[in-house]
């Protein structure tokens, strides 16, 4: 039998390093949620996937950039954003007043 949990749930009240947790994991797909709060990505360097995501952010705020875009994206609680592989990316901000709650899909 399945375990039911809440992704809402479990969330520590410290968050001194962004946390990556596996929900559901193939050869295909993974799906993981991530936690921050006031976390950014390092200033030097990119993502650059090999698999697509699609994220949506479930609580706080947070700036995606894009490298090849002058103005970072601002995402809310709600909005979602598909990025497909080797757009290279970068977390430019996240709230440090609250947690952000993000859910990412990454898919081939």
């Amino acid at each position: 039998m399945n375990e039911i949990k809440n992704i809402f749930k479990k969330i520590p009240k410290e968050i001194p390093d962004e946390i990556f947790q596996k929900i559901l994991s193939t050869d295909k797909l993974k799906i993981e949620r991530i936690l921050s709060k006031g976390h950014a990505s390092p200033k030097v360097g990119w993502y650059d996937q090999n698999t697509n995501e699609w994220v949506i952010l479930l609580k706080g705020k947070a700036k995606l950039a894009f490298k090849e875009s002058k103005n970072p994206v601002e995402l809310t609680s709600g909005d979602y954003i598909n990025i497909p592989s080797h757009v290279k990316h970068r977390v430019e901000w996240t709230d440090p007043s609250q947690e952000t709650i993000w859910l990412a899909v990454h898919y081939r």
